[in-house]
């Protein structure tokens, strides 16, 4: 078995992608004057879970900002489903769409087939969670393959706040990948 998923302290896969309303979106490219950036990849239109996490990421969003983390998100769905999710959810940060496979595998994300036609109509990715340090280095990663299965954002912006504090002197965890 081979391990494609990007690895902590190691850069972050660029990936730029289309943006919901138009223009362009690059994953782990911090903007809007921030160093950091958190990139979700979240299941789609057909998830309820995903838009309630996407909910209670625009409430701390304000609290990243301040902190210097930017926030993107994106998934598969084409420009009508992300809009239409992205409305329900209420919130206003950047939103990458149609998220293929190939992309998905590059970010070490499960992929799902749909359950039916109702439910979508391509391979969608699992949930997954990046956060990208000002080095352009993956600093945090969470990579599920359940809709549940998701990091508390709490507790990421608790976590966030203690990393980015420079008097804690917090390094990237889970580096030795290669060599144990």
């Amino acid at each position: 078995m081979t391990n494609s998923k990007p690895l902590v302290g190691q850069p972050f896969p660029k990936i730029t992608l289309s943006r919901l309303g138009g223009g362009t979106v690059e994953l782990g490219t911090p903007a809007n004057g921030h160093d950091w950036q958190m990139v979700v990849i979240y299941r789609g239109k057909h998830c309820p879970i995903c838009t309630k996490y996407l909910k209670e990421l625009g409430e701390i969003a304000p609290e990243l900002g301040r902190i210097g983390v930017d926030i993107v998100v994106a998934s598969a769905d084409p420009e009508d489903r992300a809009g239409a999710q992205i409305g329900e959810a209420g919130v206003s940060f950047p939103v990458g769409i149609d998220l293929s496979v190939g992309q998905m595998r590059k970010l070490g994300l499960y992929v799902s087939d749909p359950r039916s036609r109702e439910e979508t109509d391509r391979h969608f990715a699992e949930p997954g969670l990046f956060v990208v340090n000002g080095e352009g280095k993956l600093q945090v990663v969470d990579i599920s393959n359940a809709p549940f299965a998701r990091p508390a954002l709490s507790s990421m912006l608790m976590g966030l706040n203690f990393i980015k504090n420079p008097a804690n002197n917090y390094p990237v965890r889970g580096t030795h990948h290669d060599k144990v």
